[in-house]
């Protein structure tokens, strides 16, 4: 997951979104934009896609699934979404609402009626959480050892993630409520109280809720296994990491804030929703509240969002996701109906390459 606060493609990022290269005569100006993205990074891999609100218009991949390797990425691979799974989080909820079986403004102590829950709490929301601005830092619950612990505990994750609210509501906020601080666990709590609302695991929920009617059939959580591309970590270099070695995933307890994976054309699917108006998966209303900020913000619930943006000519919904070893950046102009994402199988060279790539796609083609 994304343990830091850039989340906007703002600023300095937005200067550099007009340094796309030459684009050769032999390929379309996205696919020179990918391969020359690729040359300049020494990562592995990157793949890339655009969407439209007709579904996808373009995708490609270049690289290896391995570094040094020769088994060439595919547009069929499966890639790690991170933090890009947040406002899928978020959607869910969205979902239980329009359901019935949830509604917003919930408070952390309607949500968790089985919890002692610190009265400081007591009006804190489920939106609070996930735009990051409940007052619930990291530090007080998902601590090294918590982590460490998480990879081999062996009770259910919803059992695991209770575990995590209870601790984490037994005390008073460590943060300042109504103040932007960007945090995993939020979307921890979250996952768990919609475990309670859907009366499943979250990850049941999301197949049987979102992955399944969006017609994404790829999709898993933690690191694809398989013949697909590895992740891998920088030791002077990309060194693969096997999906079934310590350290190829966050904890799976932290799954709603950023395990899942899935083929870029999948994840597509999901992107469309923020272009049509909701696609009629969710209401426009429904959408308005997942990708609105609270007052003077510029987070909304698993979005950062920008309201006029000289990248995208207009609103901008942005995102980046990764667990240290893929690395996934989003932006979606909704007014122009466009989305593009960039994905790699390596954080630390494949992270700055995603983020120019995915600046570079979501502009007009030459």
């Amino acid at each position: 997951m994304l343990d830091r606060r850039r989340l906007m493609l703002t600023a300095a990022a937005l200067t550099a979104a007009g340094a796309a290269g030459p684009v050769r005569a032999t390929a379309s100006p996205r696919d020179a934009a990918l391969t020359e993205a690729l040359e300049r990074s020494g990562a592995p891999a990157l793949a890339g896609a655009v969407i439209g609100r007709e579904g996808l218009i373009w995708s490609g991949a270049a690289g290896v699934r391995i570094a040094g390797g020769e088994d060439a990425v595919t547009g069929q691979d499966l890639w790690h979404l991170g933090s890009n799974t947040k406002a899928m989080t978020a959607m869910l909820y969205g979902r239980l609402v329009e359901d019935g079986l949830a509604r917003w403004g919930a408070t952390l102590p309607e949500l968790f009626p089985d919890l002692e829950v610190d009265a400081a709490w007591a009006e804190t929301t489920l939106e609070d959480l996930m735009a990051h601005r409940a007052g619930l830092l990291d530090a007080a619950v998902l601590d090294m050892p918590t982590r460490v612990a998480g990879l081999s505990d062996p009770r259910p994750l919803d059992e695991q993630r209770t575990d995590l609210a209870r601790r984490a509501l037994a005390a008073p906020p460590t943060g300042e409520p109504g103040v932007f601080a960007y945090g995993n666990l939020n979307y921890v709590l979250a996952g768990a109280a919609i475990e309670r609302l859907a009366g499943t695991t979250w990850e049941d929920a999301m197949r049987a809720r979102l992955f399944r009617p969006l017609g994404i059939t790829s999709a898993g959580f933690g690191p694809p296994v398989g013949d697909q591309p590895r992740g891998h970590m920088n030791l002077g270099g990309p060194v693969p990491v096997e999906p079934d070695q310590p350290g190829s995933d966050n904890p799976p307890f932290m799954g709603p804030a950023g395990t899942a994976h899935m083929t870029l054309a999948d994840y597509g699917r999901f992107l469309a929703l923020f272009l049509t108006d909701g696609g009629g998966f969710v209401t426009p209303e429904t959408l308005a509240r997942l990708t609105t900020p609270p007052e003077g913000a510029d987070y909304a619930l698993g979005w950062a969002v920008a309201a006029n943006s000289p990248l995208t000519g207009g609103p901008m919904l942005a995102h980046e996701g990764s667990n240290t070893l893929w690395h996934v950046t989003t932006i979606v102009a909704p007014a122009r109906g466009l989305a593009a994402v960039a994905a790699s199988n390596d954080h630390g060279r494949g992270g700055p390459a995603t983020q120019g790539l995915a600046m570079r796609l979501i502009r007009p083609e030459d």
